[in-house]
């Protein structure tokens, strides 16, 4: 098992694992509608199969809501 940490939460998990997995494996709610950070750094969406993490790393799922004024 390797530690992680998502949304500042340690999880352990096994590896090999990539972004893809990780995001249905944390049932992320409309994954289309998330950006990922891996470490600090962006990652693209079309990355995301590619993407393989490792021990320690720092993931981030972010939602980007939208506003206004009324």
């Amino acid at each position: 098992m390797a530690k992680i940490i998502v949304n500042d939460e340690v999880q352990e998990v096994t590896l090999p694992l990539n972004l893809s997995e990780l995001i249905k494996l944390n049932r992320v709610f409309q994954p289309e509608m998330v950006t990922v950070q891996i470490n600090e750094e962006f990652v693209e969406r079309e990355d995301y199969d590619a993407t393989q993490l490792k021990e320690g790393d720092k993931v981030d799922f972010l939602y980007f809501m939208g506003g206004g004024q009324a």
